[in-house]
């Protein structure tokens, strides 16, 4: 029988193997895709999202179970693990394919996005400059960037980058760990 309480948020906010490895630890999260929507041109591939010249951002793709977790509790975890107040630019990471963005399908969906938003503001100096825009076409990346984090713990990026952000998460929401 089909997962009637199914839902998706596309979220980007910096790199996708830092997103990805967060939300495929979240409790409801029934996937997490690394991807790349927003931009110019049909099936992008990686190198022309990364010279910006496309004009996609790095996304995940996330299917969850809105009876586990609600889309206000995933936005919660993005708002924690990446700086919404930073144009373009997420650490070391450099460039529009690096913008925070979330995606919408409807009205309703904005909604719960802008009043996220707003209560998250209240934690930042900074303005907020996250992108709100109607969900575009998404096209997953291609297949070495599904699950990277798992499959590369040891590597210096991993380390360094990613491993910070998905104990930050851990320790801030141990309730929702999956």
């Amino acid at each position: 029988m089909p997962n009637r309480n199914k839902e998706r948020l596309i979220l980007g906010g910096g790199c996708f193997w830092c997103i990805e490895a967060v939300f495929n630890n979240v409790k409801g999260v029934e996937s997490a895709i690394s991807g790349y929507a927003g931009g110019l041109r049909a099936n992008p591939s990686y190198e022309s999202v990364c010279t910006g010249v496309s004009g996609h951002a790095e996304i995940v793709d996330i299917t969850f179970d809105s009876k586990v977790i609600t889309m206000s509790e995933l936005l919660d975890i993005f708002f924690v693990v990446h700086n919404p107040t930073t144009l373009n630019v997420q650490g070391a990471d450099k460039g529009t394919q690096y913008r925070s963005v979330i995606y919408y399908r409807n009205e309703e969906e904005k909604a719960v996005i802008m009043g996220s938003i707003a209560e998250h503001q209240k934690e930042f100096d900074d303005k907020i400059v996250t992108e709100v825009s109607e969900l575009p076409e998404v096209y997953p990346a291609e297949a070495y960037h599904q699950n990277y984090y798992s499959g590369h713990t040891s590597e210096g990026y991993c380390q360094v980058v990613i491993a910070p952000k998905l104990q930050k998460f851990m320790m801030k929401f141990p309730q929702m760990l999956g």
